[in-house]
């Protein structure tokens, strides 16, 4: 038999492997934790749901919604939640209008797209129907059917190996991807197309005429 001394803990009255109460490892006296709880960080429900929401407001402007589906995420509390979400809306950390109205600006001017569109992703983002309408309600149609067109202009020049069916075919499937409805896009596709076959006549006239002069 080994000399050295067994290394096995002994417990109360010599009972090897007893553990002490609340020690790690006793499963019956552990506290449930659960990860990002807000009682694991801070203590307070409410000053968690304020720093996080502070951090995802500066990143970018959110609505109360998002917000509000970002603490229930971390486990905040509702009450706590909707404390914080009302004290930020009084103050103006939280604007969905604003919001709106930036989001609508920005989407149709850099994305062109429909005021269908702009609805559909502000209603995604939480904004409330009559508030969305209101910022959507300012691109008027000539806005959308000049938007339309700068679309197709862009696109256009790469289709100019496609037969005129089948470029009119794709370019009215990217317009209805953005949210606009069958009749403009036709319309917008048709006017494009034909000034481009024009200036096409035009150029292979002037090159026909160029081509006359220089015969002897």
């Amino acid at each position: 038999m080994s000399g050295f001394p067994s290394t096995r803990r002994r417990g109360p009255g010599g009972r090897p492997g007893a553990r002490r109460p609340g020690s790690r490892g006793d499963d019956a006296t552990a506290p449930e934790m659960v990860p990002g709880a807000p009682d694991d960080e801070m203590g307070d429900p409410e000053s968690v749901a304020r720093g996080i929401c502070l951090r995802a407001l500066t990143g970018a402007p959110k609505t109360r919604q998002q917000l509000a589906d970002l603490l229930a995420q971390r486990g905040v509390p509702d009450d706590a939640a909707e404390t914080v979400l009302d004290r930020f809306t009084e103050v103006g950390l939280i604007d969905d209008a604003a919001f709106a109205r930036a989001w609508v600006n920005s989407r149709q001017a850099g994305r062109g797209l429909a005021r269908r569109a702009l609805s559909a992703e502000l209603r995604a983002k939480g904004v409330d129907p009559e508030v969305a309408a209101e910022a959507v309600n300012e691109v008027d149609d000539e806005d959308e059917r000049a938007a339309a067109r700068r679309l197709v202009e862009r696109r256009a020049p790469g289709m100019r190996r496609l037969d005129r069916a089948t470029a009119s075919r794709r370019l009215m499937g990217m317009l209805a991807r953005k949210g606009y409805n069958g009749g403009l896009a036709a319309a917008v596709v048709r006017e494009v197309l034909d000034h481009a076959d024009s200036a096409d006549d035009a150029d292979q006239a002037f090159d026909d005429l160029d081509v006359d002069s220089q015969l002897p």
